[in-house]
């Protein structure tokens, strides 16, 4: 299975593996998935260094890229496909843009959703799995 991961998802396999659930943790070690992160959560984790919500050893793009090789992850560029269909979801959705796009990201490329954002759990049109189980 492809496994789009959330950026918090990223942040705590990488910093604190113990906010994931058995369930999830066999999934991020499983040879049977692959591991992806979008781009925008290099952004979103760059802004919230910038407010100084979150700290790196290092430089964000060295705990970056140490922590995408660490975990075998793929990285998933915007496309413009997935960028058009972020403000184009079905249904009702809310308005935060890096949770739009990244639901986007999974629905474009029929990906499920690792994360624990309970407005994505329960968005029905995206595959989501529960990063607490």
């Amino acid at each position: 299975m492809n496994l789009l991961l959330d950026t918090h998802v990223l942040v705590w396999a990488l910093a604190s593996p113990e906010k994931l659930g058995s369930r999830c943790r066999t999934m991020l070690r499983s040879t049977d998935n692959t591991l992806f992160v979008a781009t925008i959560s290099a952004m979103e984790l760059a802004q919230l260094a910038w407010a100084r919500r979150l700290s790196f050893r290092g430089t964000l793009e060295s705990w970056f890229r140490r922590g995408c090789e660490s975990l075998d992850v793929k990285i998933l560029d915007i496309d413009l496909p997935t960028a058009l269909l972020t403000y184009s979801l079905p249904g009702e959705f809310h308005k935060d843009p890096v949770d739009r796009f990244l639901v986007a990201a999974a629905i474009q490329h029929g990906f499920a959703l690792m994360t624990a954002d309970e407005r994505i759990l329960a968005y029905p049109s995206v595959m989501a799995r529960d990063a607490r189980k």
